[in-house]
């Protein structure tokens, strides 16, 4: 069975708690156990959650879900792309997946709202990833 940490961005929460909800039916439907869940304020806060986690030797892979809407200025552009770099720097430095579940930027609330199955789009891929390195 494979062992999964959760992080949960907050910011934009009637979104995250969705995908936090499809991840864990997609760890049900993979047979898989998220063993520990940590809410942090933003996707932009999840790194350091998800090195945490990944330390740990009980968890085999980390799910990240978060939803970054956009609004009149750049700022959504800049929070993903430090958050995807950051959790690909610690899927590299802890040798263990961190995987993407996060939408945007570059979406509205309405189109965030269509994509909470992202959620479980990153609990398959942590799943695959575990199989795959095995």
């Amino acid at each position: 069975m494979v062992s999964l940490g959760l992080v949960v961005a907050r910011f934009n929460s009637s979104v995250t708690e969705q995908m936090k909800e499809a991840a864990h039916d997609a760890a049900a439907e993979r047979d898989a156990e998220v063993v520990e869940t940590i809410h942090v304020p933003g996707a932009y806060d999840s790194p350091l959650a998800a090195d945490r986690l990944a330390r740990r030797d009980d968890i085999d892979a980390v799910a990240v879900v978060g939803a970054i809407v956009t609004g009149d200025t750049n700022h959504d552009e800049v929070i993903a792309d430090a958050a995807a770099k950051s959790l690909t720097e610690v899927s590299l430095d802890r040798d263990k997946p961190v995987t993407f579940g996060v939408s945007g930027p570059g979406m509205s609330g309405a189109e965030a709202r269509e994509r909470i199955s992202k959620g479980a789009e990153a609990v398959y891929a942590a799943t695959d990833m575990v199989e795959a390195l095995a």
